[in-house]
């Protein structure tokens, strides 16, 4: 009787072994099937849907943790699908889908604020197709292009669930313009373990549907300028009476502009950006104090930390040789460090999306941009990769710098966004089954 039983449990289990690997090997060979093909024909029957998101949230931007109806919208859609939503503090928030197969957790990002910039009607060359409806608020950056990208990659990804492995979490990050979700979204990711990070970012000066994809640093660091030059007030007729901290304000900056040149290391980058001086309210009073801000660059850390060591000496020993005395706001110092790309995670993802799109994966040290990103932080929790995806056509307008009132995109380039995007998760949940 035991015997019999011993058996029967036996014979179970080797069917449900069994069963395990009809399933498991079923769901390797059914990936096999999400090809080349498969996906731009998925991404054909998106094309409308991301045009029409990228329309509705064009015309709709809020600031940096303003972005209420933002997120809300963006979550009535995740919700569409059936996905789970996270709320994060502030308006951020993450979705997952898990194909209840094992695998790796992958993260895809998007940004959702914009500027507080008023909108031209008109692109470099003729009219936009949507404008702002907020006053004094646009996307000038292409933010609506990057949640539409992420949007659509969704959908598509959903479709193709059944044929793939892991997990996917959807990111959906508050007011990187400020960096003020970028802490927040950090934190309430660390727990789900994510094996690997990809965003994108539109760029105006790659023509449209060219994917720069590229090893180490590829958007600089930044730091914020951010200091009082105080002497004291008096009246114009008598400059002697008091300690005019103009002068001294603008030896400063002449200083610091020499030393620059002359005290760091000129092999490494690291820009210096003056952007305010702000002293003074009429003709006649000699203020009490003098404000300087504005920002560095770098794709080193270590020399944006020695460049503010340099600005901070500078500014004492000249301000004090004018009995003026320097204060210097907290916020003053690295900001962001370089958004640097994973070497092993960018070649896989440059050859997997060289076979979708063979002709429109570009590198080289002239599309490095200088602008920073919250990106960077990413890397934190995994190994994180970031590309460029073109959008500048002169015959549509779209060109213009980023932050500007005249910046526009080419649609037809949110296709290759979505390519790029779904193409790297399909690949690397393939790639690196458990």
């Amino acid at each position: 009787m035991v015997k019999r039983i011993v058996k029967k449990v036996s014979f179970y289990r080797m069917i449900m072994m069994a069963a395990f690997i009809i399933f498991s090997l079923f769901s390797i060979s059914a990936q096999e099937t999400v090809g080349k093909e498969a996906i731009l024909e998925k991404i054909k029957q998106t094309d409308s849907y991301i045009r029409q998101i990228r329309g509705y949230l064009h015309e709709r931007p809020e600031l940096s943790a303003q972005e209420f109806e933002t997120t809300r919208f963006l979550q009535e859609e995740v919700a569409k699908l059936g996905l789970p939503v996270t709320k994060v503090e502030g308006t951020g928030f993450y979705a997952v889908l898990d194909t209840r197969r094992p695998g790796k957790t992958i993260g895809l990002r998007t940004d959702i604020d914009a500027l507080p910039i008023e909108e031209n009607p008109s692109n470099l060359t003729q009219k936009k197709q949507w404008i702002s409806k907020n006053e004094g608020v646009s996307h000038a950056c292409g933010h609506d292009g990057h949640m539409a990208i992420l949007l659509g990659s969704i959908k598509i990804l959903n479709d193709l669930k059944d044929q793939l492995a892991g997990k996917i979490v959807f990111i959906f990050e508050e007011g990187e313009e400020t960096n003020s979700g970028i802490g927040a979204m950090i934190e309430a990711l660390r727990p789900l373990q994510i094996d690997a990070i990809y965003g994108n970012h539109l760029n105006s000066k790659l023509s449209t549907g060219e994917l720069f994809i590229q090893e180490g640093p590829i958007m600089a660091g930044t730091g914020t300028i951010a200091f009082d030059v105080t002497g004291r007030g008096g009246h114009a007729s008598r400059p002697d009476l008091s300690i005019n901290p103009i002068f001294a304000a603008a030896n400063i900056l002449s200083g610091v502009s020499i030393a620059w040149n002359n005290q760091r290391d000129i092999t490494k980058t690291l820009t210096l950006g003056i952007t305010q001086v702000q002293g003074g309210e009429t003709y006649n009073v000699i203020p009490n104090s003098v404000y300087i801000g504005g920002t560095i660059r770098f794709f080193d850390r270590e020399e944006g930390k020695k460049g503010f060591v340099l600005l901070r000496k500078v500014a004492e020993d000249i301000a004090r040789a004018h009995n003026c005395s320097v204060t210097f706001h907290d916020k003053m110092g690295v900001a962001l460090d370089p958004v640097i790309n994973d070497t092993a995670l960018t070649a896989f993802t440059r050859d997997a999306v060289k076979e979708i799109y063979p002709d429109k994966v570009i590198s080289g040290e002239q599309h490095i941009w200088y602008a920073a990103e919250t990106f960077a932080r990413y890397s934190e929790l995994a190994p994180a990769v970031f590309l460029f995806v073109g959008i500048k056509n002169d015959d549509l307008g779209s060109g213009a710098e980023h932050h500007n009132d005249r910046f526009d995109l080419d649609e037809d380039a949110l296709q290759y966004g979505v390519g790029a995007m779904v193409q790297f998760a399909v690949k690397y949940l393939k790639s690196y089954l458990v």
